[in-house]
């Protein structure tokens, strides 16, 4: 009896190491996964997200998984949320990305010169996103690229966006020129949105900031077709081209009409246009326009300007495009 009972008890013992071998080698050898793929693992325990994961392939028996976790539970909960596979991702480095939650990161880009209508829909269009859009004010979001995970709110990149925009309007404010015509961040937000929607050239967001600068030192209007655009169009991209009775329509940003800022930004400038507003080049400039080349010819007195704009005209245009300033007057 004495040797019946030994027998069993190392057969036992043989049993439970081959199932410790076999159960090891599910644990840490290569899975079943044949490409990389991202899953959302729900809520709900343990089993849900075994079926899950064996639903998308990423582990073969659920079972198994199960228990691995139990197993395991010492080293933390597995979390929710939408996780990305490598191909052949054993157990053990499944468990780990789920415990540690390394979650999926998306992105939203703003680009700069978007209206609060514009990044509105920008926003309603993300799918990885939640939640409604606050009511945006407009120039009040930082144009940058912001990181989430799948199930974050619209809310919550608004937040970050404007925190954003207030960090670097007041750092912008902060290192301002001397003497500038600009009596508050506010008004150099304004004058900032105006630069960006004048140019997308870079490097003469400076110049072009030193023209605006300098007309709004001597109470010239600063003639700027953009603000005129966005109070035709309110917001919405105008999808033709300035008429005669645009530029004498009398409204707050007709700044053909009106002298000094409009009295609210038109659109959200990048961190490039704030500083090009707060520090915009020494100049003699009072006028700009297109050159024909994407970038604009600045001239010091009104004969050049329309010297320049001549030359604009013998390329086949009628008249400046709505994206540049200066049109031949005043």
């Amino acid at each position: 009896m004495l040797r019946v009972l030994a027998t069993l008890g190392a057969l036992l013992l043989l049993l439970a190491a081959g199932a410790g071998i076999w159960g090891w080698g599910a644990y840490s050898r290569p899975g079943p996964l044949a490409s990389s793929v991202q899953v959302v693992i729900p809520r709900g325990g343990t089993e849900a997200i075994a079926s899950t994961l064996r639903e998308r392939g990423v582990i073969a028996d659920p079972r198994v998984f199960a228990a691995a976790a139990w197993l395991t539970r010492d080293e933390g909960p597995l979390r929710a949320g939408e996780f990305a596979f490598e191909p052949r991702v054993a157990m053990s480095e499944v468990l780990a990305i789920l415990r540690e939650g390394r979650m999926v990161q998306h992105r939203v880009t703003i680009p700069e010169g978007l209206t609060a209508r514009q990044i509105t829909a920008l926003l309603e269009r993300a799918e990885t996103l939640t939640g409604e859009v606050p009511a945006l004010q407009e120039g009040a979001l930082l144009p940058e690229t912001y990181t989430h995970t799948r199930g974050d709110t619209r809310g919550s990149i608004v937040r970050r966006a404007a925190a954003a925009m207030d960090q670097a309007l007041a750092e912008a404010w902060a290192g301002r020129a001397a003497d500038l015509p600009l009596a508050s961040p506010r008004e150099a937000l304004v004058l900032a949105s105006i630069v960006e929607e004048e140019t997308g050239v870079a490097a003469e967001r400076p110049l072009v900031a030193g023209v605006f600068v300098n007309r709004l030192r001597r109470g010239m209007m600063l003639q700027s077709d953009p603000t005129v655009a966005y109070g035709v169009s309110q917001g919405v991209p105008l999808d033709r081209a300035l008429t005669r009775a645009d530029l004498d329509t009398m409204h707050p940003y007709n700044t053909y009409r009106i002298r000094g800022l409009p009295p609210g930004p038109i659109a959200s400038p990048g961190r490039d246009a704030l500083r090009a507003a707060t520090r915009p080049e020494a100049t003699d400039n009072l006028y700009f326009v297109a050159d024909g080349s994407g970038g604009h010819a600045f001239a010091r007195t009104l004969d050049e300007h329309n010297r320049n704009v001549a030359r604009w005209r013998e390329m086949g245009r009628p008249t400046p495009p709505p994206s540049s300033q200066g049109r031949a007057a005043p």
